[in-house]
Parts: structure tokens; sequence; C-alpha cells
């Protein structure tokens, strides 16, 4: 049997023909919406049996639901720990959106101090860029002082851009978070900073120090990247997020053939945050093929956190 960290006792199996696996989600740890607990309990209700809340910079979430006090997971929950890093391409000459590229760490060891480090800093440098928005933001005339005073920042493990678009909506300045992204902090708008923290390399191999798998998130531009994709996998990238949320089927398609191609494990993922509606209505959005989720818990037994918990007997018994 599994550890209390991997999964809940054994339960009813989903509804046919939904997703069973969700590899990117988030919660309020970063920038989501939703406390831990209830996410968890929405995405178990929608019919997730593996899931992997990947807050940006942290693993707060995943320690808190695992924690001894905290209740049990619902009843065959597998619950794996990761993390998603914003990585920063400036300089680096790859002419990508935002300079940017999203690495995702699953299976990382909640226990490596100099995994914990390591995002430590980042969140140091998401607290700097957040206060640096908020002054562009009220130099602009559009001041979200007191609508940040009444949220309870202190919950929020990772600062972010969604959090000043929230702001901003109940200011009202917004109608929804994509229009203060659209018109005031994305790039190259009036309440913009660029990011910084670490380049992909250095997320690759940190998550890899970690006993985890590196995998590129919602790279739509993988068909044209290839090269890209094989001097990051000399570096230790392992994944590729094949099936996110916003794909569509020729997306995920083309993508899930640089994948095969590269022989890089194919992961998926809603990247819930919540501001567009309950888990279901994105989950509903979320397409994962059963081969999907048997490679990426085969990949997933492998790291560091699953040969611990033995999570390849979990699977068996799912």
């Amino acid at each position: 049997m599994a550890s209390r960290h991997a999964r809940g006792a054994d339960g009813p199996a989903p509804a046919p023909g939904t997703a069973t696996a969700d590899l990117h989600a988030h919660t309020l740890r970063s920038d989501g919406v939703l406390e831990p607990a209830e996410l968890v309990r929405q995405a178990f209700d929608a019919g997730i049996r593996l899931f992997a809340i990947a807050d940006h910079d942290n693993l707060a979430a995943y320690r808190e639901l695992v924690a001894p006090s905290a209740a049990p997971l619902p009843p065959g929950l597998e619950l794996v720990p990761a993390v998603e890093i914003n990585s920063i391409t400036r300089g680096l000459k790859l002419e990508l959106s935002e300079g940017e590229l999203h690495v995702l760490g699953i299976g990382v060891d909640p226990d490596d101090e100099a995994f914990e480090a390591a995002l430590e800093r980042q969140r140091g440098g998401r607290r700097v860029r957040f206060q640096l928005a908020v002054e562009k933001l009220r130099a602009a005339g559009k001041p979200i002082d007191d609508q940040l005073a009444a949220m309870d920042l202190a919950d929020i493990g990772a600062l972010g851009r969604p959090t000043l678009g929230r702001a901003m909506m109940a200011a009202g300045y917004v109608d929804s978070v994509d229009e203060a992204f659209r018109d005031w902090i994305g790039h190259g708008k009036p309440g913009y900073v660029a990011r910084t923290g670490l380049d992909p390399i250095s997320a690759i191999r940190a998550i890899r120090a970690a006993g985890g798998l590196p995998s590129l998130a919602h790279f739509a531009e993988a068909p044209s990247r290839v090269g890209l994709l094989r001097d990051l996998m000399a570096e230790g990238l392992g994944g590729l997020e094949t099936h996110h949320r916003s794909f569509d089927a020729d997306t995920r398609a083309a993508v899930a053939r640089v994948a095969a191609n590269l022989h890089l494990v194919a992961t998926g993922g809603s990247d819930y945050h919540g501001d567009n509606g309950p888990y279901a209505a994105t989950h509903a959005l979320l397409v994962m093929p059963d081969r999907l989720v048997a490679g990426a818990r085969t990949a997933i037994a492998a790291t560091t956190w699953g040969e611990r918990t033995r999570f390849a007997h979990a699977g068996d018994a799912a």
C-alpha cells in the first residue's frame, strides 16, 4: 500500500469519459483562488484520481494536505508533490513570449532543503516584483493599496500577477483578470515588471536534484522549437505538457508527436486557477488519454518521491 503522503483509501472509480488525472493546478498558496483542501474536494468530485498541485515556487499546499493533523485525503485520490517555476529566458536569445519558459517539477522531494532554498529565493523575487508593479499601477492612476489590504496576502506563499488583477477588479478598474493582463499588467503594459529568477537550465537542474521530473508547461511552440527542446533535454528536461487545458485538438496532436519523437514523458493538466468558475468547468476542457496517465504514472513512480512512497504500488491498486 502507498504511504499517507501518496493517496487515500480505495474509493469508487470516476465516471467514464472524464479526465482522471490533472498534473497542473493552482491554489491560493500561489495565484489560485481556492484553499488547497477545497481544490482537492472539487477535483475529486469532478473525477480526478491522480492530482498534482503545481503552485508557483512553493510546495505549501502539498505539505498542508499531507500533514499529520490534516483531514484524510478523499478515498482513492493520489496526491503528487509538484511545483511550477517561471524561468527567465532574457539574454538567452530564445525570443519567447514575455521571455519565460514555465517548468513543472512533478514528483519533487518535498523534504529537499536545497530545493526549498531555491524556491524561497524565487518567492523573494516575486515579492519584489509584486511591490514594484503596485507602485507602477499607482503611478499610472490605478492604485490598489486598499484592495490589497483587504486581502489575506499572508496565505499566498508566491505572489503573482493574478492577485494584482483581482485587486484591480475589486477597485472597479477592470471586469476580469484577463482584462487586467491585457490592458495593465501584461508584457509591455503600464503595470508590467520583468521577472527575475532562475533560467530554464537552472530550474531543470534544481528539479532533477530534488528527484523530480522536469516538464515544460503549455509550450504550444514545441513543434517549431525542437532544437531548443533537445538542448534542454541535454540538461535534464524529461517531460512535455502535451495536453494543456487551453490546447485545441490539433495543438495537442502536434505537441504529442514532438514528445513521442523525442521520447519525452507526456504530461497534462488543467492549469486551474479559479477566476473563471469552479474546477468542474475547467475540468470539462481537460483531455487526458489513458495512455498519457499511465505513462505519467510510471514516470512519477521513478522519481525520488515516488520511490520513497512506493507510488508504483499505489498505481497497481488503483
